[in-house]
């Protein structure tokens, strides 16, 4: 499909920093990467700090080109278009203890669900868990939450999402559960909790055998502009959640992502039979 084929929808997950060589400049003409203040960015930039990845702070792209506007009437395929996904998008730094203990886990992201989304991020990758009678985001591991692992209620980060489709009725987001929720219902529960049942795109009308989606303009019509993908199979049939693997194929995670020619040789195959593909690439 696309580079793969025949153009799929491709899903890139971002997780680190991006670094690069380093210019000294000022007074709004720093460009990308460069070293920056708080008004030496040029327009369509802004200062951001990586202390993981380099001292100070640099500019960085803050303008989203809007990929359904690049095409007159939207009428392409959604599996034709390819979207920015964050990796653990909950996992927020600075994000504070909602569990009554002090958190000990990794965070992936700096900007909290809505600047994400605000930012151009189209799909959203969540790790969801029952914990303390509810369903919980954590980045947690063994399919356990623990309290020191816990960032937040499902619910919350999920209004949010609500909140953007609503004030954006034009947007289609996706959501890529990784799934250790074992109460019955319990996602579905969730989502009718915030109100996304109403933006629910269904599995019914899903592609089969690899062939193309819905056209977007269709798709914003219906208002389907939720997709959700579980990593539990059975959830396809007891609640209606579309599993995963039936839909896409992915690449190993590493820093070389798609150009690994013996992993990608793979991928093109499997992906005969599958519309989407989420290459997962590493930036530095």
């Amino acid at each position: 499909m696309g580079f793969l084929g025949s153009s799929p929808l491709l899903i890139f997950s971002l997780f680190l920093c991006v670094t690069a060589a380093i210019a000294t400049c000022s007074n709004g003409k720093c460009k990308p990467l460069d070293q920056c203040s708080s008004d030496g960015c040029a327009t369509g930039l802004y200062c951001f700090s990586c202390p993981k990845r380099f001292e100070g702070s640099r500019c960085v792209r803050s303008t989203i080109t809007d990929q359904f506007k690049l095409l007159q009437n939207n009428s392409l395929p959604f599996n034709k278009y390819a979207y920015l996904t964050t990796h653990n998008s909950f996992s927020i730094t600075g994000e504070p203890s909602h569990a009554g203990v002090p958190r000990h886990t990794f965070s992936n992201q700096d900007d909290t669900i809505t600047q994400q989304l605000n930012n151009g991020v189209r799909a959203l990758m969540l790790d969801t868990y029952d914990f303390m009678g509810d369903i919980w985001l954590c980045h947690s591991f063994k399919g356990k939450c623990h309290a020191f692992t816990a960032f937040r209620p499902a619910v919350d980060t999920l209004k949010e999402v609500e909140m953007f489709l609503r004030a954006n009725p034009s947007e289609i987001i996706t959501l890529i559960l990784e799934d250790h929720v074992e109460s019955p219902n319990g996602l579905m529960n969730v989502f009718s909790t915030s109100e996304l049942t109403k933006y629910w795109f269904p599995v019914s009308n899903m592609p089969q055998d690899g062939q193309d989606w819905p056209l977007v303009k269709d798709m914003v019509a219906k208002n389907h502009r939720l997709i959700v993908f579980t990593s539990k199979k059975h959830k396809q049939e007891s609640e209606g959640i579309a599993y995963q693997w039936n839909y896409m194929v992915e690449n190993q995670h590493s820093q070389m992502g798609l150009g690994d020619c013996i992993k990608i040789a793979a991928l093109t195959v499997e992906s005969q039979h599958h519309s989407m593909t989420k290459p997962s690439l590493w930036f530095w």
